[in-house]
């Protein structure tokens, strides 16, 4: 008795396996491909039907005999035509596509959010005459996504609103001392908050990306108060990704770096530049901060405070380790960081 099932396919037996292997394999596949949840079918290089399952016809609304023989593009919006020749071009080139993201068209005008696999169909030569295509409904994906999303801005406004009722209890209560501890909680703040900032998922849209955070771009946002209207600092060299805890401890790592820098360093006279190489080597990321045009300082100054304290918790926390060498012409610093320990 045949099934109702692939239509376009050869038809499945019901009872027991046929001896022959290659029928018995084409008779699994036709019952897996007809079983699916998602829609499955294939066309020719010119977009037309060839087959349709039972899971095409539940999220596109046609049957097998409505859709076989018809062009594909019946099921893509107009404005979104031009995906199917960019997706033909690869096809054509030998090309999968994986999990593309898209809109396509119910049989009553709807419109339905799916992600689209799409496969090269090879004949015994090799040659691509076809593909094979799997659409997934993604519509309660998108909706979740999006309600992620406007958790994830309102989240960020709180954050925000946090970090300026923390700044202006700090900058109060500094008004009644000499202000300088205020005016350095006050600044460690503000880099977080910059850091803060930089490495929020980007919220303009329905869908929420994540960003990619390095080093190079944290450091950059650090330092860009102190380069006013003047190129003062010079960064280059193999970047990092920075994400999770390691974020926090760069940041505040290199603001205590810059800071210092404005005090006693390139930052504090108008001529002084920084220069940092970066270097990935291995397992390891090297960076070489070198500072030129600020006080000539033969020795490490005498400075102990919570700065100092900060910026070893920040390197035992990474397991990191900087060195020191002063001279005539400025400060050079030697930081080696574990890269497995940056990124989560």
């Amino acid at each position: 008795m045949p099934s109702d099932g692939n239509r376009g396919t050869n038809d499945v037996a019901t009872g027991g396996l046929s001896a022959d292997t290659t029928s018995e394999a084409q008779a699994w596949l036709a019952a897996i491909v007809e079983s699916s949840d998602d829609a499955i079918l294939s066309k020719t290089l010119d977009s037309i039907i060839l087959t349709w399952n039972a899971g095409a016809e539940r999220l596109f609304g046609y049957t097998a005999e409505e859709a076989i023989g018809r062009s594909v593009t019946m099921l893509i919006p107009e404005d979104r035509l031009s995906e199917e020749d960019h997706i033909l071009g690869r096809l054509r080139a030998g090309e999968r596509v994986d999990h593309f993201e898209t809109i396509r068209l119910h049989k009553d005008g709807s419109l339905i959010d799916v992600s689209l696999t799409i496969s090269p169909v090879r004949n015994a030569a090799g040659e691509v005459i076809g593909a094979s295509k799997i659409a997934r409904d993604i519509s309660e994906l998108k909706q979740s996504r999006s309600g992620q999303s406007i958790l994830l801005r309102e989240m960020n406004h709180r954050i925000k609103n946090i970090f300026s009722v923390i700044g202006g209890l700090v900058a109060l209560s500094s008004r009644a001392s000499d202000g300088q501890l205020g005016r350095a909680i006050l600044s460690r703040l503000e880099a977080l908050g910059r850091a803060h900032e930089l490495t929020l998922p980007d919220l303009c849209s329905d869908t929420v990306t994540e960003k990619t955070t390095s080093f190079a771009e944290l450091l950059r946002t650090i330092v860009a108060p102190h380069e006013l209207d003047e190129e003062r600092v010079s960064i280059h060299g193999e970047d990092v990704s920075l994400s999770g805890p390691a974020l926090t401890s760069i940041a505040l790592l290199l603001h205590e770096l810059t800071t210092n820098a404005a005090k006693y360093g390139a930052f504090s006279t108008p001529g002084g530049r920084l220069h940092v190489v970066m270097l990935s080597d291995g397992d390891t990321f090297h960076v070489d901060w070198t500072e030129r045009g600020g006080p000539k300082v033969a020795s490490q100054p005498e400075r102990e405070g919570f700065g100092s304290v900060l910026e070893a918790a920040a390197l035992r926390g990474l397991r990191g380790s900087l060195t020191r060498t002063w001279d005539e012409a400025g400060l050079r610093l030697a930081l080696c960081f574990p890269i497995a320990k940056l990124s989560g």
